[in-house]
């Protein structure tokens, strides 16, 4: 198999797997489903960034997202919605982040 072979096989692939995504009502790997600033005076925000898969990982990050930031907390969650949610209690119900995503980075 060539090049542009190879080329047309993953185009083909890539229009399946996202057809499977839609009907599951998930989204792409690396899509960004929901972001916030938790704290504008410290550049910390929230970010939900979808696995592809279903699932979805929750960040605290801070700085210039997504260009120049780095990592606070992190947690990844089996659901796009669990990750949602976790989003959901850093920012309208005031959870601490380390009771929300665990420890640290």
């Amino acid at each position: 198999m060539n090049r542009q072979e190879k080329l047309a096989e993953l185009r083909h692939l890539q229009t399946k797997a996202d057809a499977i995504r839609q009907e599951l009502g998930i989204h792409p790997p690396g899509r960004v489903t929901f972001q916030s600033y938790r704290n504008a005076v410290e550049d910390e925000i929230v970010v939900v960034e979808a696995d592809g898969f279903g699932g979805a990982t929750t960040s605290l990050v801070q700085g210039n997202y997504p260009v120049d930031f780095f990592v606070r907390f992190e947690k990844e969650f089996a659901t796009e919605q669990e990750a949602e949610y976790a989003a959901d209690q850093l920012l309208f119900a005031g959870v601490a982040p380390s009771r929300v995503l665990g420890e640290p980075v």
